[in-house]
């Protein structure tokens, strides 16, 4: 990665910004940071990973995905490196490096960075913004990271740098004291954890609504709205706001007016994370339609709650489900109640989880159904609930990609 980038004549040497890790909540904790920094007038530069429908989606100018023509040709020139110099780069690493490419000819301010898969060896750890935000670990791609908590969490630390200010999410003991560990290591850290130096606090809006105060040792933030659905996106709000806070602190921004923050913050979309569509409609069929990238049993468990408050709204309520082939399948769903339907299907990708093999490790658990296309296993559910009923899409981000081009939601 490093090679290619001096091949392409290091696009992200001037990039600054911040870069997100973790396990789960990176994408809305960017999303968020991008809105805010946005609606302050900056000219914001993202990677979001993975996409969901197409692969523009990888390469956003303040939230929106660039044009085909723009992504194409950024993409062209990173295939022209690797031919000349015959590189060998993972997909990560071309997609950083595309993006990177794109941001360099936009003149872009900042850049906000999400990591695809760890920490020590993802691909934008090849940028040094100085900011790092790490939203949490959990038990996920135990085959890249690592067995444990710990060790998964050493990874994802592994982006920290000396010198940079670093943003910390929550975390289990175990991870915790590893994450410890790695930033020990290193020296003149600014380190801000959630619950310490980070704090955010929830109440009720006269008009119903949450409103959140968020503070740091940089400012207190009030009246602050979370547009995304379900409490956990405050914790990720938060931890975007502090991000934004650190980059005021080195310099990086000046200090957002509250009333730019709580523009931008409203005005944050981030499809797939508890993504309702209330009337959604489907050959005859008219109910409700709910959509998750919950890729884990930490995901599904965080969603769950704000799941079940969706169900309370249909009579009933089925599952549509599929992941990929390395994923513990048999408790990505305990979550979640066990007499709702499950529709297994496909996912199209090349490491899928394959319906029958769900199945088996499914069995004893629930009541099961094998559709093998994403469209066929929508109907089915469909059926299952009935008109007013609740479909909910769990699993890959392509497979929810796929179910909002089925219901012809444009990418976002």
């Amino acid at each position: 990665m490093p090679q290619l980038l001096e091949a392409l004549g290091d696009p992200g040497r001037d990039l600054r910004g911040m870069t997100v890790v973790g396990t789960n909540g990176k994408g809305s904790t960017c999303a968020f940071a991008v809105s805010a920094l946005a609606a302050a007038g900056m000219h914001i530069g993202s990677m979001p990973s993975p996409h969901l429908q197409h692969v523009t989606e990888r390469i956003r100018i303040n939230g929106e995905p660039v044009s085909s023509l723009a992504c194409h040709r950024a993409f062209a020139k990173v295939d022209d490196a690797l031919r000349s110099t015959g590189l060998v780069v993972n997909a990560g690493g071309v997609h950083a490096a595309a993006a990177a490419v794109h941001f360099a000819l936009s003149g872009v301010d900042l850049a906000v960075m999400e990591a695809s898969i760890g920490g020590q060896r993802t691909a934008v750890n090849c940028f040094d913004p100085g900011v790092k935000v790490i939203t949490g670990v959990g038990l996920d791609h135990q085959h890249l990271l690592g067995s444990t908590l710990g060790e998964i969490a050493r990874n994802k630390a592994g982006i920290v740098r000396d010198g940079d200010h670093v943003v910390l999410g929550e975390f289990p003991a175990e991870a915790a004291k590893a994450v410890d560990e790695v930033l020990h290591q290193h020296t003149e850290l600014t380190v801000w954890r959630l619950h310490r130096e980070i704090r955010c606090r929830p109440r009720t809006a006269r008009d119903g609504h949450t409103v959140l105060e968020v503070s740091t040792p940089h400012a207190v933030h009030r009246e602050l709205p979370c547009p995304l659905r379900g409490e956990h996106q405050h914790h990720n709000l938060a931890l975007a706001v502090a991000g934004i806070d650190a980059l005021a602190e080195r310099g990086l921004v000046c200090d957002i007016s509250d009333e730019a923050l709580r523009c931008g913050l409203a005005a944050t979309r981030w499809p797939g994370r508890l993504e309702l569509l209330a009337p959604a409609r489907l050959g005859s069929w008219t109910g409700r339609l709910l959509l998750d990238i919950a890729a884990n049993h930490q995901a599904a468990a965080i969603v769950a709650p704000e799941i079940l408050k969706q169900s309370r709204a249909a009579e009933h309520t089925a599952i549509v489900f599929g992941t990929l082939g390395y994923k513990n399948v048999a408790t990505m769903l305990e979550p979640l109640p066990a007499d709702w339907p499950v529709v297994l299907t496909r996912v199209g990708h090349p490491n899928e989880a394959a319906p029958d093999a769900m199945r088996t490790a499914l069995a004893s658990h629930r009541e099961l159904h094998v559709r093998e296309e994403t469209a066929d296993a929508v109907h089915h559910a469909t059926e299952l609930v009935g008109d007013g009923g609740l479909v909910t899409v769990l699993g890959t981000p392509l497979l929810v990609g796929r179910v909002r081009e089925l219901f012809q939601l444009p990418p976002g």
